[in-house]
């Protein structure tokens, strides 16, 4: 025995570290092919659309000030001024979005450094002798691009077309700009003027309604449908809610059409939620904001890394979590995709979403299963945009505030809470909802068998039905 469990030690080892140098030799050749995508995407959208597409790469400033929005730093952290109904308000945004330790970018940042301390070091003996000749003389300067951004505000412009030539521009995906309707999709099922309850479903990230309406609503009881209004929607940027390019799809706007979308229209004063995934972290702060009506929260593989002791900035934690820059397991692969290259996960966008009816129409002939059919709908109809700014003002921005969101869940929330997790799931581990029990003790952690994180539901759609009508008798008890 001990020698069988050696060997399964060594095995495991060895696949370790041949994990990590191909890791390291494959991330160092898409660090570069990111670097040329960025040239080659800028001159695409000079000559296409008569402008330079701002990006990550450079200035963190230009990208978010095209957007309508003022960047404020101090003190290591960002926040967003927006000009929002004759109001300026602070939204936070992830340092992840500009700032992705690379082996191209280290180089690149070392010898930007070194020039501009030269720089510095001229320009301070300069400055040095003309104190001495000139005396001091403190001034104010007003940003031109704060100025510019205010009047494209006021005046109601439009930083970029909709859509974007790399994006699809079918009727689903651009119907909410030709009605000018302001809110996001919403499905309503059940009970309509007699409803005795309300449940609100959030999807998780690529995704849309259509993860719940086509697995869970079909399998509710008929008793269920008749007391309970059920509202799933599709988040901002994402299915067939709008896809605005001068939003920065933070948490505020995020929660913001929720309520513009759902709780005002339908004048919800309680209801329970379910959400996925990074629809969690949008759960949590919906409790937090309205804790009286929440009658129960159930949320399904949370994306929640508590910070490690000694990190210093908890939103680079969180992105090295959830994309670990690993080509095993591949779930990982594709996530590291996602989190750290702005411009090939642009580039796959472009290939899968823009012609995602192509590709639905190849899925559905060769799947024949209406419910695969329609989750990858929901996963090919969103823009890079939507998704990279989505990825990183959520999940990695909402590192600083979960924490927070969960004391506030645990004291100040009587409701029932309840998260079910997949024990397959490679994406993101038990541990994280185990983490959620350990902020929230009187959490009910279920870890299903053989699950990963999309078979948490599909697959078991009846039974998990079964189980949220159980979790909505005892809350309403």
């Amino acid at each position: 025995m001990a020698v069988v469990s050696t060997g399964r030690i060594v095995v495991t080892l060895t696949g370790r570290l041949v994990n990590e140098v191909i890791s390291f030799f494959v991330f160092c050749v898409l660090d570069l092919l990111d670097v040329f995508l960025c040239v080659v995407f800028k001159w695409v959208d000079f000559f296409v659309e008569a402008e330079w597409r701002p990006c990550y790469c450079s200035s963190a400033k230009e990208a978010i000030t095209s957007s309508g929005k003022i960047l404020v730093s101090e003190r290591g952290e960002s926040k967003i001024v927006c000009l929002c109904s004759r109001k300026l308000q602070l939204e936070d945004i992830s340092d992840t979005l500009y700032t992705r330790p690379s082996l191209v970018s280290d180089i690149s940042r070392t010898t930007v450094k070194e020039l501009r301390r030269l720089k510095l070091e001229g320009a301070a003996i300069r400055s040095v002798e003309k104190v001495k000749n000139c005396g001091v003389r403190s001034t104010v300067t007003i940003n031109s691009t704060i100025v510019e951004m205010l009047q494209g505000k006021i005046g109601g412009q439009q930083s970029h077309p909709v859509p974007r030539w790399s994006d699809c521009d079918c009727k689903t995906c651009t119907s909410w700009s030709s009605s000018g309707k302001e809110t996001l999709y919403v499905r309503a099922e059940g009970a309509k003027d007699k409803a005795e309850e309300n449940v609100l479903f959030i999807h998780g990230f690529i995704s849309s309604s259509a993860f719940w309406t086509e697995t869970l609503f079909p399998n509710f009881s008929e008793g269920t449908k008749s007391r309970y209004r059920l509202f799933a929607i599709d988040l901002l940027g994402f299915g067939r809610s709008p896809k605005p390019t001068d939003s920065l799809y933070t948490l505020r706007e995020h929660i913001d059409m929720i309520e513009r979308s759902v709780l005002e229209p339908y004048k919800l004063k309680s209801f329970h939620i379910v959400a996925h995934s990074l629809g969690s972290i949008l759960a949590l702060a919906l409790a937090v904001k309205y804790p009286g009506a929440v009658k129960s929260l159930t949320l399904l593989a949370p994306p929640y890394f508590p910070v490690a002791k000694g990190e210093e900035n908890g939103t680079q934690y969180v992105l090295r979590q959830v994309a670990p820059r690993r080509v095993w397991p591949l779930i990982a692969f594709g996530a590291s995709i996602a989190c750290w290259y702005e411009h090939i996960s642009r580039l796959v966008c472009f290939v899968i979403c823009k012609h995602h009816r192509l590709l639905e129409s190849i899925v559905k002939q060769i799947t024949r299963n209406r419910i695969r059919t329609f989750l990858l709908e929901g996963f090919f109809c969103h823009t890079h945009y939507a998704a990279w700014h989505t990825l990183h003002n959520i999940i990695c921005g909402a590192a600083n505030k979960i924490d927070a969101y969960l004391d506030a869940v645990r004291e100040q929330l009587k409701c029932q809470v309840t998260v079910f997790h997949g024990r397959d799931d490679e994406l993101l581990p038990v541990d994280c909802s185990y983490a959620v029990q350990s902020r929230i003790p009187r959490a009910n952690v279920k870890v299903v068998n053989d699950k990963d994180h999309i078979t948490i539901v599909v697959g078991r759609q009846k039974a998990f039905a079964r189980e949220l009508e159980e979790i909505w008798k005892e809350s309403s008890g």
